[in-house]
């Protein structure tokens, strides 16, 4: 009896507890919205709307604004206004001073007299805003549905003052230049409803119209003006000037073509002027045109600010601007944008006046060739992916911003369409609250897009998502996973699939593993390849080379998982369809290749088929056939030279055991021939100076080095330069380096590069190494 009402007395306190627990979800199915008179009239409209509407898009309900007696209210007010509705505002406790900060906001409840009340207060109108997005991203809205989880209650406000995002209407963007005016006030209000609290449009660069455009530039750079006054939000502006500004007459022309657009432009807070990328003028030029800029700016928008960045100055340009600061101190001036190719964000804040601000120019936009490329990331994925494909990498960018954030003011990011949307949102959010989880970002992410059915899942997805990207494919067995998680959710939601960011993000988990199963299927036929190339002796070099070639098509002939390949182009139809995603240049008229084009690599050879033709090319045009025979060796043998010896492919973690450096600005992954070169796949990785190691070599051993690369190799072996016996510097041709046993009589040896003087040269052609080969003879 004793045991029995012991069991009873535990059953009944869980029950109590878990009806406690319940208790704390508060139904507003019937509430009304109601709103503070001290409002300022025009935006009072606008928040009504905004939370009208977004509640009935997700739950079909349509809340009115004349409340009925004893049902629920949602309460929208500013800290300055007394009551609402008759009902005064919360008290203040303790906690809830840091709501009062500019742009902060409380969203509380209230029980009184048997009424449910929900608080939207905002420091100001936009923490306002920021109120109502904070509700839509953690209530639950389902069919007929409002039910808010009384945890999520909150006071806050934002850590740094600048959270917007480059949102360019041009041809260059691979989606968005396909927009009317009400998918870009949608996107507004939903990054908006995560924190951003600007938009930096792009008016007068890249004049060429895009053939998706609905409206003509000129006109959507107005509405974009016009949707940031009815929210509230800064409008920003990028600027570079092409022209040679040392000439007046184009000075003046220059600053008119500002002029007009200043006039027009309903609401401006911020110009930026990228004194780089583009641009090629010297700050003696830039200054005095800013200058120019401010004082007739001021006219139309008195609060808004000029800003440079000091992208692609030499150290002499950078020191005459510090100098003409320090100098000058103007008021004109606002601030300094460090980007790509700006002195680093430390020093920069380090450097700067305390009266000027500091504002970050993130690439969030792309993988590779750019500010911050994806790390360890597959070169299977670089060719074909690309630059521009969907990369949600949120644990990355985090960190990033976390990083970087403490010397600046804040950011404006830079991106070019909607495929980086989850890093868009990461970005603001890490800049309210650099201390929030990730995932929780990625749940309300997925709970204001999807719904709160499929939030945890699929933030999980998302997270799994960016873990594919990391290390070789061949090693990733993730890969696989996420592609059945996300096919069972794929299945388990047919109701998203109109939905264009759950579409990217399916679509992507099937392009990635649609690529790792084509990587291994292609490399496994060149293996075979090589196989009966080294048998060249045997077979002759004609049957030989024949057979080869026969075994490396069959990747196009017996294609693998032709299945996988056929949702990603259904998948990039639908994205055409809904979001204006170009995906590919002849089929969705993308404005270049290396503008998001997935499709148009998605069969690109990811074994050396191409390469291997070209060269059977050549080897058939020799006259000797043991001239034939060597070179077949040498194909046959490039990744395997031998016992005792190595190989390393510079860039590929998988090839390149031995390799201890990796660049950090993405330059190793080549783009030639518009995305469709022929090289040979480890050509198209490379590293200016690398450094390797090697153990466990015979101390009695005779070496000597094989390099593959383009222009010099200035080669040290235990810090010692080493003289080469050959020395061709053409793209693929051999340097060749013996070594002194001296260098291996401890059975070990570390090889690295000096830096040639190239500083006449483009980047581009700066000298590269490839391959390297440590044979023993």
């Amino acid at each position: 009896m004793k045991i029995f009402h012991f069991r009873s007395i535990i059953i009944a306190l869980f029950l109590f507890l878990e009806q406690g627990l319940y208790a704390q979800i508060i139904d507003f199915s019937k509430a009304s919205i109601v709103t503070s008179v001290s409002l300022q009239p025009t935006f009072k409209e606008k928040m009504i709307s905004v939370l009208q509407e977004e509640l009935a898009m997700k739950t079909g309900l349509k809340l009115g604004t004349n409340p009925l007696e004893k049902f629920p209210l949602f309460l929208l007010a500013t800290q300055d206004s007394r009551e609402v509705h008759g009902y005064s505002l919360p008290e203040f406790t303790s906690d809830d001073h840091v709501s009062t900060k500019k742009e902060g906001f409380r969203l509380l409840h209230q029980h009184i007299a048997g009424r449910d009340l929900l608080w939207f207060i905002g420091a100001d109108q936009r923490g306002l805003l920021f109120a109502i997005g904070e509700f839509l991203r953690s209530a639950d809205l389902s069919k007929q549905k409002i039910l808010f989880d009384k945890k999520y209650e909150k006071c806050s406000s934002p850590m740094y003052a600048i959270r917007g995002h480059q949102i360019g209407y041009r041809n260059t963007a691979n989606s968005w230049d396909a927009w009317d005016v009400k998918q870009f006030e949608r996107y507004f209000r939903e990054l908006a409803f995560f924190g951003t609290n600007a938009i930096e449009n792009i008016p007068f660069q890249d004049g060429a119209a895009s053939p998706h455009m609905k409206i003509n530039r000129e006109e959507m750079h107005i509405h974009m003006s016009r949707l940031c006054q009815a929210y509230d939000l800064d409008y920003w502006v990028w600027t570079p000037a092409d022209v040679d500004l040392a000439d007046p007459k184009k000075f003046q022309e220059e600053l008119k073509s500002h002029v007009e657009f200043y006039k027009n432009c309903p609401r401006l807070d911020g110009v930026f002027f990228p004194g780089g990328d583009p641009g090629e003028n010297h700050p003696k030029y830039v200054l005095p045109f800013l200058k120019a800029v401010a004082l007739e700016l001021k006219k139309y928008h008195p609060k808004a600010g000029v800003w440079l960045s000091l992208q692609g100055f030499s150290d002499e340009e950078v020191n005459y601007f510090y100098d003409y600061l320090e100098q000058n101190k103007p008021d004109w001036f606002t601030g300094i944008v460090t980007g790509p190719s700006s002195p680093d964000l430390a020093s920069t804040r380090f450097r700067l006046d305390k009266k000027y601000q500091h504002r970050h120019y993130p690439d969030i936009t792309h993988t590779v060739r750019c500010q911050y490329p994806t790390e360890n990331w597959d070169q299977a994925f670089a060719l074909t992916e690309g630059r521009e494909v969907t990369n949600p990498q949120p644990a990355y960018y985090a960190k990033i911003h976390n990083r970087f954030a403490p010397f600046t003011d804040g950011f404006i990011s830079y991106s070019d369409g909607v495929h980086d949307d989850v890093n868009k949102v990461v970005w603001s959010q890490m800049a309210w609250n650099p201390e929030k989880e990730v995932r929780q970002v990625m749940v309300e992410y997925a709970r204001y897009f999807f719904g709160n059915s499929v939030a945890e899942a699929a933030a999980d997805g998302i997270l799994a998502l960016e873990r594919n990207w990391v290390g070789p494919v061949e090693e990733n067995g993730g890969i696989e996973t996420t592609f059945a998680f996300w096919q069972n959710l794929e299945k388990s939601h047919p109701e998203l699939k109109g939905n264009w960011r759950w579409q990217q993000l399916v679509m992507r988990a099937y392009y990635d593993t649609f690529i790792k199963r084509r990587k291994m299927y292609e490399q496994g036929l060149e293996k075979d390849a090589n196989l009966i190339l080294s048998q060249a002796s045997i077979l002759g070099t004609e049957k030989a080379m024949a057979l080869a070639l026969e075994k490396l098509n069959q990747a196009d002939l017996k294609p693998n998982s032709p299945e996988l390949r056929q949702k990603v182009v259904d998948y990039c139809e639908a994205l055409f369809q809904s979001i204006g995603l170009q995906t590919s240049v002849p089929k969705y008229k993308a404005s270049g290749a290396e503008r998001g084009a997935i499709l148009d690599f998605i069969d690109y050879p990811l074994n050396n088929r191409w390469w291997l033709h070209d060269e059977f090319e050549k080897i058939r045009k020799m006259p000797q056939e043991s001239a034939k025979l060597e070179r077949l060796q040498i194909l046959a043998s490039w990744e395997n030279p031998g016992p005792g010896s190595y190989y390393d492919n510079i860039s590929d973690q998988l090839k390149g055991p031995r390799v201890k450096t990796k660049t950090e600005d993405a330059t190793d992954v080549a783009w030639w021939d518009n995305g469709l070169s022929r090289r040979r796949l480890s050509t198209q990785l490379f590293q200016n100076f690398p450094q390797l190691e090697y153990t466990d070599l015979d101390p009695k051993g005779s070496y000597s080095i094989r390099i593959s690369g383009q222009g010099e190799a200035l080669l040290r072996v235990d810090g010692e330069r080493v003289r080469p016996v050959l020395y061709n510097k053409g793209v693929e041709e051999f340097k060749e380096f013996p070594l002194n046993p001296k260098f291996v009589s401890d059975g070990k040896i570390a090889i690295s590069f000096d830096e040639p003087e190239e500083s006449h040269l483009n980047w581009r052609l700066h000298s590269k190494v490839f391959d390297i080969w440590l044979l023993k003879k």
